[in-house]
């Protein structure tokens, strides 16, 4: 009881971080002033101006606009060919794994990523007729559409038996960020690049949201799973303590 009392005490504990940094997001969102792009082309004059030379302006706020194709043009996803200003896939294969333990044999289904892969550009947002570049930072946007979910079973040599392995086929995925999407980023603007550009805050405490979802939709969902996390861990750490005190 000692043992599993402990593993409770950690997963509360675990469950109670993850209330805070939910609640940090939330605080930040609510805190955060969303700035217009002529608003923020003021704002970085007025720091080149004090600071005697562009590249030096950085800014925590938040950008509300539809997303529109990179100077590259509109990208096309890799496996359906998607037009889109973003886009991700994954492949993964589906396979047997036998095992002989004396004169038992065991078999366990089990999954590998074999290619994955997400498009490097970031796009810029429009609004009122005003660009902002967005660097997503390797993030991905939540949520995004996606375009493929299919499961191929294999056939032929590929699906015999090999080395204790077999296939059993290959899932892929295709998730897609389309041209025209409301999108709410909060971030961390700068000039250094010489455009304005909203990526991931330099500071890792900051939070960084991409989403195609309103504010207050974030605000809402984030609250609910606040309490959700904290709840857990509440109960989490009553139960382990329990077990705990038992088994001493």
């Amino acid at each position: 009881m000692l043992v599993i009392g402990i593993v409770l005490l950690l997963a509360g504990a675990g469950c109670f971080y993850a209330a805070v940094r939910t609640q940090r997001r939330v605080h930040a969102m609510m805190a955060a002033e969303t700035l217009t792009v002529p608003e923020l082309l003021d704002r970085a004059q007025i720091a080149a101006g004090l600071n005697g030379r562009p590249g030096g302006f950085r800014m925590v706020c938040e950008v509300v606009g539809e997303t529109a194709p990179a100077p590259v043009g509109l990208l096309r996803s890799e496996l359906t060919g998607t037009e889109c200003v973003w886009h991700a896939h994954r492949v993964e294969r589906r396979y047997e794994q036998r095992r002989r333990d004396g004169d038992r044999t065991t078999s366990s289904t089990r999954t590998e990523t074999v290619a994955e892969l997400t498009s490097p550009h970031g796009w810029p947002l429009l609004r009122d007729g005003h660009t902002i570049g967005v660097d997503p930072g390797g993030r991905r946007p939540d949520p995004v559409d996606q375009v493929l979910d299919t499961f191929e079973p294999s056939t032929g040599p590929e699906a015999a038996m090999r080395a204790g392995s077999r296939t059993l086929g290959y899932r892929r995925q295709e998730w897609v960020l389309r041209p025209g999407v409301t999108m709410y980023v909060l971030g961390e603007v700068d000039d250094r690049d010489g455009p304005l550009v909203i990526r991931p805050p330099q500071d890792p405490a900051s939070p960084f949201v991409l989403s195609t979802r309103t504010e207050d939709e974030l605000t809402r969902a984030d609250r609910g799973t606040q309490r959700v996390w904290a709840r857990g861990g509440a109960a989490l750490v009553l139960l382990g303590l329990v077990l705990a005190v038992a088994g001493l």
